[in-house]
Order: structure tokens, then sequence, then C-alpha cells
């Protein structure tokens, strides 16, 4: 499934769990959601399962929203009193989607108890008393931690899970790793089908191939990360510089949000010290786990130069507890911290340049994994040490992947079979049912800068689209440039070709090359003939679902083009057309009879 697909299919208000391998853009699918339902002024909850993960989203742990805090279980009397804190039921009562990330670390007790409480709370006998509920995450990474002697519940099998009965979204691309070769081992790691050649492969991965970059090292125990960080350190020499982490808000949510912090309370750094920084800004240059070495420091402050030679000055930044638009708690340092050696847990949601792994004490499932997915190419890979079991997966987590994607497929074709405006009627009435209103792609853009503009100089969309297609742009350009989805982008341009912007050279720019356009033209222009030029699905069936959606758009687009039935058709236009379409026409029923095929 695509990231577009998944983003219409949340926003029609069902319950998913978005799922995928590493850099896939859950992550990024989920901003943009986010940022789509505050537009929409509709109250949303970030959490996640640990505090690390809470720290990336700006969000606070599920435990502390949903106030169980530590507790394994809930007493009627612990419902009661949960119930009666006037905070936590505000909260719940005016959440109309709760967003729980890293849902593989959440215990499927734990997200029992949620359910518990927001039914108690809100009074309903549904499942999770009838909000959305969005779970984000991959079953492949480190697993929830349990006590000594407890069994591993999963959140899948959790009573919550099969109440909550989620759509399964598998996002199906990749935008981390570089290497055919790791991906491929990634892939037989998650289905379990690790052979000798595997081991042989990372028996080989002695040295990094990069110049110039000193990798970070991966181990499964803090005591060895500690360790080494602290001995490469007072191997530097010249003066140390300490930068003390700032503080506001609750005491008891600062403290939780110190210790989960990739950048340490006090960070101390000399000239050549090799650091990681621990946050993304795009806008600077650098990204959460981007390597670099300090070269020197101006005004307080350290200049890094990364491993392609980029040279960044580094201030302090701030992470927020929010909620509601309202920071909770914050903490402010430099998104920094010592490089040398990091554990595994610690670089879950990272993309390293370059890493040596110990894997010789690997002692949970998923380990292994989460270690080497974190590198993009085997030449920026170093294998340490490798226990026996260190690839291994729990089987039980290979099963049920299957059954996602099986589910994820089902849920794509069930959407793609919907009318563009069927899909948009259901998001509407998502929407306008919880006192909304659909924003317009400005309207997201604004909440996601976290500024109003004025109206008056806000461009209009649709030319902002005409314009970059006159500059040659194709539509998943466009979508990229103005951090939109490429359908949007696709109604856009109907909606410029109807209004004669647009002639038929600027819609040829955006046929299609891996396929015979001319001769799926002439059957979509049948199917146009016989059906008219109202609804795509009838279209799109009488083709034999050959051809995407957006392509049945461009030549309902071409169609009315050239009948006329757009103020932008010439008579050149329209004959040239209707020449090609014979021409290809001719040649592939000739070709068909040839070789004993229907032509259809």
């Amino acid at each position: 499934m695509t990231q577009e697909q998944a983003l219409n299919i949340l926003k029609s208000g069902a319950n998913v769990f978005l799922t995928g391998e590493p850099g896939a853009g859950k992550t990024f699918v989920i901003n943009q959601y986010v940022a789509w339902l505050e537009a929409a002024g509709l109250h949303v909850a970030v959490t996640a399962s640990t505090g690390i993960a809470a720290t990336h989203i700006g969000g606070m742990t599920i435990h502390s929203w949903s106030g169980f805090g530590i507790k394994d279980s809930l007493t009627p009397y612990d419902l009661e009193q949960i119930a009666s804190r006037e905070k936590i039921v505000r909260r719940i009562k005016k959440v109309q989607v709760l967003v729980i990330d890293e849902i593989s670390m959440l215990d499927g007790r734990a997200l029992d108890m949620v359910d518990q409480i927001l039914r108690t709370v809100r009074q309903s006998e549904e499942a999770f008393g009838g909000i959305q509920i969005v779970c984000i995450g991959d079953f492949f990474q480190l697993p929830p931690i349990t006590k000594q002697g407890d069994i591993l519940v999963y959140a899948f099998e959790s009573k919550a899970w099969r109440n909550l009965n989620p759509l399964i979204c598998y996002l199906s691309e990749q935008h981390r790793q570089e290497d055919e070769m790791l991906l491929g081992l990634l892939s037989s790691i998650r289905r379990n089908e690790i052979e000798e050649e595997h081991y042989t492969l990372l028996e080989e991965q002695k040295e990094i191939e990069y110049e110039n970059i000193e990798p970070t090292r991966l181990y499964t125990h803090n005591a060895d990360v500690d360790s080494v960080n602290a001995t490469e350190l007072t191997k530097l020499a010249g003066p140390a510089k300490r930068y003390t982490m700032n503080r506001t808000g609750r005491k008891q949510l600062v403290e939780g949000m110190i210790r989960t912090c990739l950048s340490p309370e006090q960070l101390i750094l000399r000239e050549d010290a090799m650091v990681m920084c621990t946050k993304n800004n795009f806008e600077a240059g650098y990204v959460n786990g981007t390597l670099g070495r300090v070269i020197h420091f101006d005004g307080g402050f350290p200049m890094i130069e990364t491993t392609d030679g980029k040279q960044i000055l580094i201030k302090p930044v701030s992470w927020e507890m929010v909620e509601d638009n309202k920071v909770l708690a914050s903490i402010e340092q430099l998104p920094l911290r010592l490089a040398w050696a990091i554990t595994v847990h610690k670089s879950q949601g990272m993309s390293l340049d370059a890493a040596e792994v110990d894997l010789s004490k690997a002692f949970v499932y998923g380990q292994g994994y989460v270690a080497l997915s974190r590198v993009r190419t085997l030449a920026g890979l170093k294998i340490l040490g490798m226990h026996p079991n260190a690839l291994q997966v729990d089987p039980k987590i290979v099963a049920q992947d299957l059954k996602f994607h099986s589910d994820s497929e089902s849920a794509e074709d069930a959407y793609d079979k919907m009318e563009d405006e069927e899909v948009e009627e259901m998001q509407t009435r998502f929407v306008v049912a919880l006192g909304g209103k659909v924003p317009s792609d400005e309207e997201v853009l604004e909440t996601k800068k976290g500024e109003k503009r004025q109206k008056s100089v806000v461009e209009n969309t649709h030319e902002t689209t005409k314009n970059l297609l006159l500059d040659g742009k194709d539509t998943e350009g466009i979508a990229l440039i103005r951090n939109m989805t490429v359908m949007t982008v696709w109604t856009h341009v109907e909606k410029l070709a109807e209004e004669g912007e647009l002639n038929m050279s600027i819609l040829q720019q955006l046929e299609p090359t891996e396929v015979d356009w001319e001769f799926a033209k002439a059957i979509l222009f049948d199917a146009l003939d016989e059906h008219g030029v109202e609804k795509l699905k009838p279209i799109f069936e009488a083709a034999k679902e050959k051809y995407e959606y957006p392509l049945v758009r461009l030549a309902r687009m071409e169609y009315k083009l050239e009948r006329g039935l757009a103020k932008s058709a010439t008579t050149k236009d329209i004959e040239k057309s209707k020449k090609g379409r014979e021409k290809a026409r001719s040649t592939n029923s000739a070709a068909n009879k040839t070789e004993g095929q229907e032509v259809w």
C-alpha cells in the first residue's frame, strides 16, 4: 500500500494499524494525518508506548495519557480513581482521535487497560469509547518489556485489539535502505528464512567501506555504551565544553522527558568528538541519526562536520510535551549525543550512515533485526560479534505478518474500487460528524508550519499547480514540492482542464511511458463513449481494471478535450489525438489477432 492510499483510509475515520518495514514512511504518513486533523478542527492525542518514542513525536506515553501509569492491571477501585481525576477525564472526553506510536512495544494487557479506561470515562460500550484509534509500528521491532516470569502478550493478541478490529495499512514503499542485498537480508529475517549464506554474508562485513566516516557502535547493553563513549572522550585533547539541559513545566513530566531524551542532561564535548544528531531539523540539514564530528566552537556552540562534508552550527532546540496545542513541559538542549556507541534500543527509529554492530549478547527477539536495519547499505556495516540466535524473530510475528499483508491487500482493493467522490464523501462525513470542517491544502500547510497566513496573500492552489505543470513537473513531483497527496494534484489538474486552463499538450506531458498510452486511451475512450464521463468506476471496470484510476482520470480529461466538452480543446489537438489513437488501435488489434489473443 502506498502512503497516499493509507492517508486516504485514515481520513475516513476507520480504526487503523499503520505498519511497514523500517523506512517505509510510517512517521511521514502519521504526521500528514495529524496536521489534517488539526486543520479540520478535531482533537487528536498523540501518544507512544515508550518515553523515547513519545519524545520523538512530541507527545506523552499512553500510560501517562490514560492514567494507569505503571499498573499491570486495573481493579474496579483503580478504574473509579482514574475516572475521578478531572484532568484525565477532561482529556479523554475531549479527544476524538487517539494515536499510539510504537505499538509493538506496548504489552497487550496495557492496551486492554486503555480500552477499559476510555469506555468507562466516555460511558460507552464501544471499543475505546467509540473514538478513532490509530496504532503505528512494526512487530518485528523490539517487543514489550516484561517482568521475569510474565508471559509476553503482543498488542494484537489482546481483547482490545480484537474489539477494535483495525484496518491494516501495510506500507510497501522503501525510503531508507539503498542496498538490494541488505534489503534481501532483512526480508529473509522477517520471513524467518535465515540460511547459512546470510551468516556468511554478515561475517564478511569486517570493514566500513566509506572513507572519513567513524561508525557508531551498537551494543545491546548500556554498560558497554557508557564505557566506550567515556573512554573515547578522554582520549581527546583540548578544553571540554559542558552544556546543561534547561527545563520548564511540572517536575514529574520534565523528569520523564529527561530520562527518555536521546540528548543527555549534561553534555560534555571536545573538539574532534564524534557526535550524533538526536532530532530532525531538515532546514538546518540534519536528522535524527546524522553523524558528525565537532571541528570547532563558534560563539560557544559546536560546529560539526557531517559525513558528507557539510558543516552545521548546532544550536539548542526544545522537546515539548503537548496536549491540545498547550505545552505541558519542555526541555532544551543541544540536539547531540556522543556517538562512538549507542544501544540498539535507543537506535530504534534512526537511520545511520555507518555502524559497527555487536550482537554477541543479543538476548531478545528482534534485536538483530533492529540493529541491521539502522544502516542504509552493507558498505556502512561492520559486524563485531554475532550470537547464534541474533537474527531470530518470533515465529508468532512471522505468522501474524502474513495475515497483516493479506488484510492490507483487502483494504487496498476495497478502497481502490471506490469512486473518488465516494471516498471524499466518507471523509467529509467523518469530519462533520465530529464537528469539524474538511480543510483545504493551505489550511493543512498552515497547521504544519504552526502559523496563520493572511488569506489575501495565499496564492490560488490551482494556479500554483498550473505553474508547476507549465514548468514541466509531473504529478508526483508537484505533490512532493507542495507537500500534498498525488490524488489531490490530479484533482487540481482535472479542475484546471475543465476550466480551460490546460490544453492537450500540457496533458500529454502527464501521459505514462510504461504503457502504450494510445492503445490504452482507445480502450478507455470506448468505455467513455458507452458509460459517459460522470463516473470513473464504470470506466475502470469496463477496461477490466487494467489501468489505475489516475490514468482513467487522464483519459477522461483528454476525452473531454477531444469531444469539445472542455474550453481548451482545439481542432488541431483533436485531430492529432484521434489519428494517434486509431493507429494504436489498428496496430494492437493486428498483433493480438496474429497471436490468437482476444481483442477487447
